[in-house]
């Protein structure tokens, strides 16, 4: 492609009145200000942030929890900690990770911040909810590690398989805080993922019918109706688990018809398509920043979107591979080995196209890009090293061992970690309006790189070495203490990558230079607004000529024009062609939503002690999302204006 790229123009407005529309539209749009105002925050790009920064600090802690666990294993026989400890931290960390950090990063928190942007719309579907879903998250990881820190924290490993998590294995209150964590978060992602399908679908700008939509919302879709199929199944085994636990049900008691392999098939119906969940947002974010650093159109877009979406097919056909070892009729084995080498088919047609596009590009080397290259290497050794556990032998061999350890690290820390500090490096100054330190950035990608592959290479070999995992130590003579200890001096490496890409941030908020609204020359319509965007994201609503809105924009493109000014409303899309169809009103700021998140809390929480919570804890619930609901006077005076409620 040709390097003039057309930035799309707006039609001619004088200063004086563009001043008075923005001054205006920030006015209608703004947040509420002071400390109740926080709470009643709604517009996609707070509540995104507030995603994104929770969501890194579960990140953080979790990675903390791991490095207790290299300290511990980093010599043998070793009373650092105590075994119950140990299980509450290995526990906690994957816990985290899944549940708190890997798809409220991955999926919520740059969907919730990106899509409407990238869409070229003013507002997110269910503004309230979004806000909802976020309180329902971070209320969710506050209660995990409150219990933790009074000891009560999970043990019986992020999966909490049956029996060890049922009543008769797991005494006290630990499995219950599982359980009550996975429909906290499970609820919450389920909230965004209505909200993405239904933005996508009917929010888009004019002119973005379904073959211009960007790769990356492409993939949030994907990814969301994944969600809306997969999470009730966990939600299902944690809630039966609870009622086994807390109501005297026996779902997985064989002693009296229950059972326990129904656990596994429902959690792992959510589990396999979760690596997807957080794998196809890594691989639409690496789509992105490749097409701008090559500076061309992403080859084979339409290839890209069908893998994308086989990929989301496939990964439900999956999740019986994480029980070979449990006995299931080796008929069944056979079927789900072939389905889990056949996913790698859409995945290597997105290589392959990554690959075309870097080959026919003119290729800029900026730290987004180094983070995508390193996510090439540590994805694809990951890639192979499923090959081998999808073979049903060699897991029989090798399933709890440190081998498999290593191997999902590879997929999800290859296929999401690094791809999302590209994605920091690539839409830090779209957030901030300030640009990331090269040197700093390249320094921080080094070091966490080196640190990854020499913390995780070497687990391969310990577990074919025999190493057994969740362990909280080893004896002396099994000849695994110097690749402990090298993994552990890796750990180092990856602490310092982390601390130096949090120094650069801190670094660039303060010092920074400043990025204008479209600092890599991309083709996104979210770089058509300025860096933050504001209250309202687009003083005019654009239209779309191409699956690069920026640099395919005609010279005289069209806006939008028509929507009322002073009230928060948004022009509503055909499916197909995005074309326009309507307007519709979205709410103002509300303080509800946080209540009802409070409410819902409660009656999370008071089930993991009394049944009867549910019931009681229902009250507040209904009585705030009534009053979330009910209509202000000047809403209902809006609405008879407008005859939204007359009938035929």
């Amino acid at each position: 492609m040709s390097e003039q790229r057309a930035v799309m123009r707006l039609e001619p407005v004088l200063p004086e009145k563009e001043q008075a529309r923005a001054a205006q539209l920030a006015e209608v749009w703004k947040e509420p200000p002071g400390f109740i105002g926080w709470f009643k925050a709604i517009h996609h790009t707070t509540i995104g942030k507030r995603f994104i920064l929770t969501a890194f600090a579960f990140f953080l802690a979790a990675g903390l929890l791991a490095g207790a666990m290299r300290l511990q294993l980093a010599f043998p026989e070793s009373h650092l900690m105590s075994p119950d400890l140990y299980n509450q931290i290995f526990t906690m960390h994957g816990s985290t990770m899944m549940f708190l950090f890997a798809v409220p990063m991955m999926f919520e928190a740059l969907s919730v911040y990106l899509v409407p942007l990238m869409l070229g719309t003013r507002q997110i579907a269910f503004p309230r909810l979004n806000a909802y879903s976020y309180y329902l998250y971070l209320f969710g990881g506050l209660m995990l590690f409150a219990f933790f820190f009074v000891n009560s924290g999970p043990d019986r490993g992020w999966f909490a398989y049956v029996p060890l998590s049922g009543p008769d294995y797991g005494p006290g209150k630990r499995a219950d805080i599982w359980a009550q964590l996975i429909t906290f978060t499970e609820v919450s992602a389920l909230c965004v993922a209505v909200e993405v399908v239904v933005t996508t679908f009917k929010l888009r700008a004019p002119g973005m019918s379904l073959n211009r939509i960007p790769i990356f919302v492409w993939g949030q879709v994907v990814t969301a109706f994944m969600v809306i199929f997969a999470m009730p199944g966990v939600v299902v085994a944690s809630t039966m688990l609870l009622l086994d636990r807390t109501c005297g049900t026996q779902f997985f008691n064989p002693a009296v018809g229950g059972d326990v392999l129904l656990f596994q098939h429902l959690f792992w119906w959510f589990g396999h398509p979760e690596v997807y969940i957080i794998f196809i947002p890594g691989t639409v974010i690496v789509s992105t920043v490749l097409s701008t650093f090559c500076r061309r159109h992403m080859f084979g877009y339409l290839a890209v979107i069908l893998s994308l979406i086989a990929t989301g097919f496939i990964a439900f056909g999956l999740w019986v591979h994480h029980m070979f070892a449990t006995g299931i009729p080796q008929m069944s084995e056979s079927f789900f080995t072939a389905a889990s080498m056949m996913i790698a088919i859409p995945t290597g047609t997105q290589i392959f196209c990554w690959i075309a596009t870097i080959t026919t590009g003119k290729v800029v080397l900026k730290t987004p890009m180094w983070w995508v290259l390193g996510f090439f290497f540590v994805f694809i050794i990951g890639g192979m090293t499923g090959i081998y556990v999808a073979s049903v032998p060699v897991d029989l061999q090798v399933h709890d061992t440190y081998f498999i350890v290593a191997h999902f690290h590879y997929v999800l820390i290859g296929g999401a970690v690094f791809p999302l500090f590209a994605a920091f490096a690539y839409w830090f100054p779209k957030m901030t309006g300030r640009m990331m330190s090269e040197k700093l950035g390249l320094w921080s990608f080094w070091l966490f790189t080196i640190g990854f592959n020499v913390t995780f290479f070497p687990m391969h070999i310990v577990g074919l070495r025999g190493m057994p995992r969740r362990v909280y130590t080893y004896p002396a003579g099994a000849g695994w203490t110097v690749l402990n200890q090298i993994e552990s001096l890796g750990y180092l490496f990856l602490f310092a990558g982390v601390a130096m890409f949090l120094v650069n941030v801190w670094r660039s908020l303060k010092r920074g230079e400043l990025a204008g609204p479209n600092p890599w020359q991309a083709g996104g319509l979210e770089w058509a607004v300025p860096s933050p965007p504001p209250a309202y994201n687009f003083l005019n609503l654009p239209t779309v000529n191409g699956s690069e809105p920026l640099w395919d924009a005609a010279p005289d493109q069209p806006i939008v024009t028509g929507l009322k000014e002073d009230v928060r409303e948004v022009l509503t899309t055909r499916i197909l062609d995005a074309e326009p169809e309507g307007r519709d009103e979205m709410p103002a700021p509300s303080i509800w939503p946080f209540l009802a998140a409070v409410a819902t809390t409660a009656l999370f929480i008071g089930s993991i002690f009394r049944p009867i919570a549910v019931s009681i804890g229902a009250i507040p619930l209904g009585i705030t999302l009534i009053a979330w609901f009910w209509p202000t006077r000047e809403e209902s005076e809006r609405r008879r204006k407008q005859d939204i409620w007359q009938t035929e």
